[in-house]
């Protein structure tokens, strides 16, 4: 499984209430909640994202209140992956839920810039900067986590699952 897209690079501490505004929490549906992701961090995010796109922050992504819709957003947005220093433990439970994958790589996340051409290999967790050259190892997932993220969510994964 790899991700492969352009860098969309926000700091620390991006909340949930940044990530997708309370205001637009009237609606559970994934595009509607795509339309105006990161708008109070970035208004021009929903008009630069393209599918695939990796979405790069610093420490402490996703605190804030624990609502489902952020990852949720930022999936629907066309994002493939985030890669962060850190994540706040329910964010990174809620988007393993929902199957976006997420990553945890401090020296990737300070030293990709907004605009790199990225990929990233799932199984071995390795990041390619393929504008700098650069590699990084970041987390790899379970293979479970990983079943969970190609069944497109942790709801999936179990409706899926022979019993």
């Amino acid at each position: 499984m790899n991700a492969h897209g352009t860098v969309h690079k926000y700091g620390d501490d991006v909340d949930t209430d940044v990530i997708i505004p309370a205001r637009y929490l009237n609606s559970s549906d994934p595009k509607e909640l795509a339309k105006n992701c990161m708008e109070d961090i970035d208004k021009e995010f929903v008009n630069k994202v393209k599918e695939g796109d990796i979405m790069v922050a610093g420490k402490n992504f996703g605190c804030g209140s624990s609502r489902e819709h952020a990852p949720i957003a930022i999936k629907a947005s066309g994002i493939a992956c985030v890669i962060a220093e850190t994540f706040a433990r329910i964010f990174y439970r809620n988007s393993i839920n929902i199957g976006l994958p997420i990553i945890e790589c401090p020296d990737a996340a300070r030293e990709i810039n907004a605009g790199d051409d990225v990929e990233i290999d799932f199984d071995s967790g390795k990041i390619y900067d393929r504008t700098t050259g650069k590699e990084y190892q970041g987390q790899s997932f379970p293979p479970f986590i990983q079943e969970i993220i190609k069944s497109e969510g942790l709801v999936n994964y179990i409706n899926n699952k022979k019993l």
